[in-house]
């Protein structure tokens, strides 16, 4: 390619690994979600100005979008050799402005208004026009692009298109390819399926109705997998509406999308699927499993919404999804859930969700809020108390319930069933100490099922609770 030839990148998946019109809605969608569905409602059929005004509700914060080092790499060699490097975009003009300064590129640049969606024909127009004297090389990475590389002297296809690079080859083009492509397993890292481990909650229904029928462990199977596949899809939901969050998050910035490993559009594609995949599941075992279904997953997007930054009401959020999953299991295997089992088991949730953010608080590097959530190092004493007394509230219910009449036909060795408690209390005093300490993961449920000799205290537990029932002897004479 000539050296004196001005250089036009596109932004959105050329430039950036990311594009910038899902970007401000997702971030939109985060800030003023009614607002942002109104915008696209009202302008779904005008872009141009539909782009305007997702940028005026999303306020992205430009540098923080992920770049494709390949063409930046390719644009500081243009300007090292002296050439216009500029970018060419169907993306808002104010965004394009701000990325051009963000990374030392030409003020001068090539975007969308309210009045003109400069894409395809329209962005060939205008560059043409621009450089008429010196013509100009163009970098892409769609079939929208075709119309500019006609009008291009040089070529840099972004992606896999052998045909269109073999097209203008044979019109006399010099092309440069540059390899992008998606990963399978990062589509599947952000589905996150180390988090599907949380649905073996499904099974404490059947365990606590002592019902280990090869019927009830099929039905509970179905109901894990459909859990797991609207888990997956509500993460994704998660992490593309935490994008700025995570992207300024020590670890997290390395999720699929917050890198820009998977586009924005694939990962929506993959969510829809996922929710029919869970809801065909769900139909599979009734109308009312479906109802559960439903339930959680609109909890669980009206946490990532608005709850989960809200001081206190985030914790009793994540303790009750975790509580959905227990009784989607009693559904499933069409068991009664008592009062007992739920009132035990959402303070336990409740230690758990304190865990999560105690964890959190933990591992932060200053004493500022942690990033989309409303709690700063300042908070750990007031929300330890709050996990200690949730982890005594459900030690005193599993002992009520062990002394009750509604126990006493299921355990007939009462000493064993209280001697149970031990057990459990070391282990939510275990999962509270090393949650302040920071040396969980940032998942309480995840780390549980990983933790050696946590398991072991609940193996210890249900073992005691299974010989007070009988079950051993049942089982093995």
């Amino acid at each position: 390619m000539a050296k004196s030839r001005p250089l036009a990148l596109d932004v959105d998946g050329t430039f950036l690994r990311t594009d910038m019109l899902y970007e401000c809605f997702w971030a939109g969608l985060g800030k003023h979600p009614l607002r942002t569905i109104g915008a696209v409602l009202r302008h779904v059929r005008h872009p141009a100005r539909l782009k305007r005004e997702l940028a005026e509700l999303a306020e992205l914060r430009t540098e923080l979008l992920p770049v494709n080092e390949d063409v930046r790499q390719l644009a500081a060699e243009a300007r090292g050799a002296g050439r216009e490097v500029v970018l060419a975009s169907a993306s808002d003009a104010g965004l394009v402005q701000a990325l051009a300064q963000d990374h030392g590129l030409s003020d001068r640049v090539f975007a969308s208004n309210p009045g003109r969606n400069l894409k395809g024909d329209a962005k060939a127009e205008a560059l043409a026009a621009a450089y008429a004297e010196t013509g100009f090389d163009y970098a892409g990475n769609e079939h929208a692009d075709r119309a500019v590389w006609d009008r291009a002297r040089g070529a840099v296809i972004v992606g896999h298109h052998p045909g269109i690079a073999r097209q203008l080859e044979a019109a006399g083009k010099c092309v440069t390819q540059v390899p992008s492509r998606v990963r399978r397993r990062d589509i599947l890292r952000a589905m996150r399926p180390h988090q599907w481990v949380k649905n073996v909650l499904l099974f404490v229904p059947m365990i606590a109705a002592h019902d280990f029928t090869l019927q009830a462990l099929a039905l509970a199977l179905i109901g894990i997998a459909s859990f797991s596949a609207a888990a997956s899809s509500i993460y994704i939901v998660n992490d593309l509406l935490d994008l700025e969050a995570d992207r300024l998050h020590a670890t997290k910035h390395r999720r699929p999308f917050a890198s820009g490993a998977v586009p924005i559009k694939t990962g929506m594609a993959v969510c829809v699927a996922l929710c029919a995949i869970s809801l065909g599941l769900a139909a599979a075992l009734g109308l009312a499993f479906v109802g559960v279904v439903l339930g959680y997953m609109l909890a669980s997007l009206a946490y990532s919404l608005k709850l989960k930054r809200l001081r206190w009401i985030d914790i009793g959020i994540l303790a009750a999804l975790y509580t959905i999953r227990v009784i989607a299991g009693a559904v499933a295997v069409e068991v009664a859930v008592s009062a007992y089992l739920l009132a035990f088991i959402f303070p336990a949730f409740l230690t758990l969700g304190c865990v999560k953010r105690l964890t959190e608080l933990a591992k932060a590097k200053t004493d500022a809020p942690l990033p989309g959530r409303a709690y700063g190092r300042a908070d750990r004493p007031a929300i330890l108390r709050v996990a200690l007394i949730s982890a005594a509230i459900s030690v005193l219910v599993y002992l009520a319930y062990s002394l009750s009449a509604h126990a006493a036909p299921l355990y007939p060795t009462r000493w064993l069933l209280w001697l149970a408690v031990v057990p459990l209390a070391l282990w939510l005093m275990r999962m509270v100490r090393l949650g302040y300490m920071g040396r969980q993961d940032y998942d309480p449920i995840v780390f549980a099922m990983r933790d050696k000799m946590g398991l072991g205290l609940l193996m210890i537990m249900l073992s005691l609770m299974f010989h007070a029932a009988g079950l051993w002897q049942q089982w093995f004479g």
